[in-house]
């Protein structure tokens, strides 16, 4: 066979990386392409989403997170390889500088490259932040290691930094694993992907399941005892103690490959690239999934999005260019779930301290319903919270804290935002009904609605 015409190299073999060397691999054929991806870590394409959800005991781990096996990429004709970090790049000269487990370092020459590294959880510089049993939860290896701590004898306590996605999702699985847990957040309320109002829902659901939430409160050290291990986490008045300490700060872009090759970056440190996920000012170099920046269709600005569902649609964008075909990734409106234990949270869109710094002016309202009617079993409470510009009435945001079947509502408003519709547009959508599955008037209906009325008002106040 003769050699390959072009060569793709994939820096990171998760999400984007390994979905761009997918698409790419399904339009040229080995002796058009030659693949070759490099990743650090143990695992390849993996859902680490799901990494919460194996802690809790309702899924299995880590291979059913797996959704194509290192194997099976090979099989494929791309040259996966483990263990092995990216360590530099050379755009000049086109190439890569690659580490191997044993040390061994070789050069290897792309005509096309993707940096796919993702991004790496955030760990506040304070002291003993790295001691044994502190624990991000961005791998496969970082769960496998949590697993570890909690079966250690006498582990009862553990402590949650941070009240986001990850820090709510790990609260509740340390719950449900039968830990006491406190969770430490510097902010007045959990979950600042919402509006305070609504982040207080969230506190007091947390509260409601037993857990402690401690809010104002920065971490200033992780205190260890005689053999090393975290034994508590001090803030500026207490020490709360702890056998695990899990970190639900957030992440942010790992992007230190890039900055060190003259790669552009963005105000929140991820990669820039044009809508076709390609590097801004390379012809060669494409990046995807969480170590670049995403434009945000509603306040027109750049922001970082670390979700696995960009993730996987960059993949496939780049892999389609790459492959001769053309697609792009216009950008996204903000949404995102998450649950702990029977509450589930949403949101789309802006919050209003985004609102307000992309300089619009806007409504809210709030209303209170159920998830199904009144009279049906399980109908769940559920608060809506709407956002909507000023005179206009364009739609600018929606936030859902309640019970079962109240999150994935926040679906309808994502494809509004997508559309540029009006609240007094949204209430006349035809959306299903049924008592099974809603109220005669859906909440988010309900909630456009008084939004709608809050706009008129404003223009008949002048």
């Amino acid at each position: 066979m003769t050699a390959p015409t072009e060569r793709l190299v994939v820096v990171g073999g998760d999400a984007a990386g390994m979905s761009a060397a997918s698409q790419a691999r399904r339009r040229k054929g080995p002796s058009e392409l030659e693949i070759v991806a490099f990743e650090r870590g143990r695992h390849t394409s993996y859902s680490a989403c799901g990494i919460p959800y194996w802690i809790a005991g309702d899924a299995a781990g880590p291979g059913a997170l797996v959704a194509r096996t290192a194997q099976e990429h090979r099989e494929r004709h791309i040259d996966l390889r483990l263990g092995t970090e990216v360590v530099e790049i050379d755009p000049e000269r086109g190439r890569v500088r690659s580490r191997d487990a044993a040390g061994h370092e070789e050069w290897t020459g792309y005509d096309h490259l993707v940096l796919a590294t993702g991004a790496e959880p955030v760990r506040p510089p304070v002291p003993g932040i790295d001691a044994p049993g502190v624990h991000g939860v961005q791998t496969l290896d970082d769960g496998e290691a949590v697993l570890r701590g909690l079966e250690r004898p006498g582990a009862r306590r553990a402590v949650v930094v941070g009240g986001g996605y990850i820090g709510v999702e790990m609260a509740e699985a340390m719950l449900r694993r039968g830990l006491e847990v406190t969770l430490i957040d510097r902010n007045p309320q959990p979950m600042t992907t919402l509006d305070p109002d609504m982040g207080r829902l969230v506190r007091a659901a947390l509260e409601g399941l037993g857990v402690r939430v401690v809010s104002g409160a920065p971490v200033r050290a992780v205190l260890t005892g005689a053999d090393g291990r975290v034994r508590a986490v001090a803030t500026d008045t207490a020490e709360h103690r702890a056998d695990v300490v899990v970190l639900g700060l957030g992440v942010r872009p790992q992007t230190g490959l890039a900055a060190a090759a003259g790669l552009p970056l963005g105000a929140h440190g991820g990669l820039l690239t044009d809508q076709a996920m390609r590097v801004r000012g390379s012809e060669r170099i494409w990046a995807g999934g969480d170590c670049v920046e995403v434009l945000n269709l509603v306040s027109g600005e750049f922001q970082h999005i670390a979700l696995g569902t960009h993730a996987n649609k960059h993949g496939r964008v780049i892999g389609i260019n790459i492959g001769g075909g053309y697609a792009t990734f216009p950008g996204v409106v903000g949404t995102a779930v998450s649950k702990v234990c029977d509450v589930e949270i949403a949101r789309t869109g802006l919050k209003e301290s985004q609102a307000r710094a992309a300089g619009l002016q806007f409504v809210t309202a709030v209303i209170e319903s159920t998830s199904r009617a009144g009279y049906y079993p399980g109908a769940a409470p559920m608060t809506v919270k709407v956002l909507a510009e000023r005179r206009t009435g364009r739609l600018l945001g929606l936030q859902i804290v309640g019970g079962d079947g109240a999150a994935k509502r926040v679906d309808v408003g994502a494809v509004a935002l997508t559309a540029g519709m009006t609240v007094e547009q949204i209430t006349a959508l035809d959306l299903g009904y049924a008592p099974p599955f809603s109220p005669v008037w859906d909440p988010v209906l309900v909630a456009a609605r008084k939004a709608a009325d809050a706009v008129a008002a404003d223009l008949a106040a002048g």
